[in-house]
């Protein structure tokens, strides 16, 4: 797990945190040693990036949104792709796209293009509705959300997780870019139940 700044993880021992530098010119460069590192121990490496701000949005600026969504998520994906890693996974949001007149969600469809300009051979773009279970979700938010059938509806912070899992444990065999929302993250977490 690769953090901005070291955080309390469980006690499961196969969990290892890497403190890295975001803003630092050299994060992409030593995001490919670490996954040339991790490569060289033989068994298959993929990448997941979650990182966002979510409903936190409105209160950054562009700039701020652009520098953490365009500038980490992007610089993370070329270091891991330099690294020799070839599946990557990527926590979006539902209905990106970059001509979007909303903000957020045109940032998210920058996020996504440049996470796809990698090159990687697998890309999973996991496009979540309202996230239940988040610490940045209110409750009554994901209680609502409840109400609102398909993509823009409510899923489980664990059946995203579990749906990553799937992603890399059943999509080996299969190239190219794959956009995942909430009734395929749904179906994909029911494989690992």
């Amino acid at each position: 797990m690769v953090n901005r700044r070291a955080i309390s993880l469980s006690a499961d021992p196969r969990v290892r945190q890497v403190v890295l530098d975001t803003a630092a010119a050299e994060f992409p460069l030593e995001v490919t040693k670490l996954a040339q590192s991790l490569i060289a121990q033989g068994d298959p490496v993929f990448a997941v990036c979650c990182v966002g701000v979510g409903q936190g949005s409105l209160k950054w600026s562009e700039e701020e949104l652009r520098a953490l969504e365009i500038g980490v998520v992007g610089g993370f994906a070329r270091g891991c792709r330099s690294g020799g890693i070839t599946r990557f996974a990527l926590l979006s949001a539902v209905g990106s796209t970059l001509q979007s007149r909303i903000r957020y969600v045109r940032i998210m469809g920058l996020k996504e293009e440049t996470v796809r300009a990698a090159g990687f051979q697998r890309l999973a773009i996991f496009r979540p509705g309202i996230i239940a279970g988040n610490v940045h979700t209110p409750s009554y938010v994901a209680w609502l959300g409840r109400l609102i059938p398909g993509r823009f509806g409510v899923i489980e912070q664990d059946d995203i997780a579990r749906a990553f899992v799937a992603e890399f444990v059943h999509g080996a065999a299969q190239d190219g870019v794959v956009y995942l929302e909430n009734g395929a993250m749904r179906r994909m977490s029911r494989t690992l139940k």
